[in-house]
């Protein structure tokens, strides 16, 4: 009987691992095709990329969600606050610096002080959106080392690095794609390592 649990418990690990590794993948492979900055011969692949992201990158934070299943402690509640303002500040980047910046310069032909001012606005919101997701990380992998011990080191190493090179370089060739893919590779190993 105890045998047939463990299987059921791997199993389990497995099902929850691939979704919640999912969205860090997708948005490692779709990085690999992120212009390295916007002109007239990326402003239409940069905005229209963004446009099919925004529903990816907050998924990242329901990854967390996830992973904090079942936690009641206020570092628990610590994490999904942070992880909720990563959702919310990291779109608005995205959706003025990636979709309206891009949108605007592909309309003009040229970077002008509407793209700018976009951009300033965006980089400002995605500042606190990646600071928050460093943070939501750290604090879910506190409370997860904390709960289930030593086993959730290595995805918390893993996780917490791919977070800093996202929050630094985005999806961006080479860093930002490494930093979510890790993510990827981090999420999944904490599922599997808690059953």
């Amino acid at each position: 009987m105890a045998e047939q649990t463990d299987v059921t418990n791997r199993g389990g690990g497995i099902v929850v691992a691939l979704p919640v590794a999912l969205p860090p993948l997708v948005l490692a492979l779709v990085g690999t095709t992120h212009p390295m900055v916007l002109d007239t011969t990326t402003a239409h692949h940069w905005w229209t990329m963004h446009v099919w992201l925004l529903p990816v990158f907050p998924l990242l934070a329901v990854g967390l969600l996830v992973m904090l299943r079942g936690e009641r402690e206020p570092l628990a509640w610590a994490a999904r606050v942070a992880a909720f303002l990563y959702a919310v500040y990291y779109t608005g980047l995205d959706t003025l610096s990636g979709i309206a910046a891009g949108i605007a310069f592909d309309a003009a032909g040229s970077r002008d002080a509407t793209v700018d001012r976009l951009f300033a606005i965006g980089n400002n919101l995605g500042g606190i959106g990646r600071w928050t997701w460093v943070a939501a990380v750290v604090l879910t992998f506190a409370v997860l080392v904390r709960r289930h011990g030593l086993r959730m080191l290595a995805g918390a190493v893993v996780t917490v690095v791919g977070a800093l090179a996202f929050a630094f370089d985005h999806i961006y060739w080479p860093w930002g794609v490494a930093g979510v893919a890790l993510t990827a590779v981090g999420f999944a190993a904490t599922e599997l390592a808690r059953r």
